[in-house]
């Protein structure tokens, strides 16, 4: 099948115009302070957008979905699942992360018929530090290969992450040179600087909540994911490359048997293993 074509409209750039291949297109607004530029499906709506001054829209409000199959009826070309976790007190009240906790970051995406995984672990990192390297990692995927004007929707259960891009959090760390309304420092800075600089190179990126651990095959898949990387973290020394599990179909038996041995399992559990098991069966493996 032919792929799509694409119009690419240049508001603010070494030369603006409209052009329609993507390898033009970077040349103009790389390294340019403030490019502005979007992605558009006809060349009638890049003109628009020109003659209307190249406006930037803001990310869409944040939806609540709670099974993968009712979200993908959004029909979006893209779909990002993200989840990160951690094995520490860091989370309870009165608790602190140790330097020999365990923690990880996992995303899954969906695009052009294929599912592009990745999972990294860290010693002594919080929850959600993990929540937050999982979205970037997610979103330097889909800038390193040219995805940044298609219609890609990030399906999280991180109601902190979500909340620092809806309710504008972001925008007011950064006013305030990256610290706290109190002005105490803010926790992972500098992670939150590098997500504010990925996000306005998306042109149609729209967020959603999900309930962690539940329902959503996708958001299972990520979290199975992300647990099977602190499994085969040791020695105290972080994690550098994607650890993944050796063939998906051992990795689908592993989580059955898991489950099994915990418990019997309920139909809604059964169900949520019978997806992840179809979706690790059709996997493609991706290594760095």
């Amino acid at each position: 099948m032919a792929a799509k074509k694409k119009f690419y409209a240049v508001a603010k750039g070494k030369q603006t115009g409209i052009f329609t291949d993507w390898n033009e297109t970077k040349p103009m607004i790389d390294g340019f302070p403030g490019a502005k530029y979007k992605g558009f499906k006809t060349e009638a709506e890049a003109r628009q957008w020109l003659n209307d001054g190249g406006v930037i829209s803001k990310t869409k409000p944040t939806k609540k979905v709670n099974t993968a199959q009712s979200h993908q009826a959004n029909d979006t070309e893209i779909i990002v699942y993200t989840d990160g976790g951690s094995r520490n007190t860091g989370n309870v009240n009165g608790g602190h992360v140790k330097k020999q906790d365990k923690a990880a970051w996992a995303y899954l995406i969906n695009v052009a018929g294929k599912q592009i995984s990745d999972s990294q672990g860290e010693f002594g990192a919080t929850n959600n530090r993990m929540e937050i390297m999982a979205l970037l990692r997610a979103l330097e995927w889909l800038v390193e290969n040219q995805k940044q004007t298609d219609e890609i929707s990030v399906v999280t259960d991180s109601q902190y992450v979500l909340n620092a891009i809806q309710k504008h959090w972001l925008a007011g760390w950064k006013r305030r040179g990256w610290k706290r309304g109190s002005g105490q420092p803010l926790a992972n800075s500098e992670l939150w600087r590098q997500l504010d600089g990925l996000l306005p190179k998306f042109s149609h990126l729209q967020f959603y909540w999900t309930k962690g651990h539940a329902t959503n095959e996708g958001n299972v898949f990520v979290d199975h994911l992300l647990n099977q990387t602190m499994d085969k973290m040791s020695g105290g020394q972080v994690a550098n490359k994607a650890i993944r599990a050796s063939s998906p179909a051992q990795t689908a038996s592993k989580l059955t048997k898991k489950a099994q041995k915990k418990s019997v399992p309920t139909s809604e559990t059964q169900k949520s293993l019978d997806a992840i098991k179809k979706s690790l069966e059709k996997l493609e493996w991706y290594n760095d």
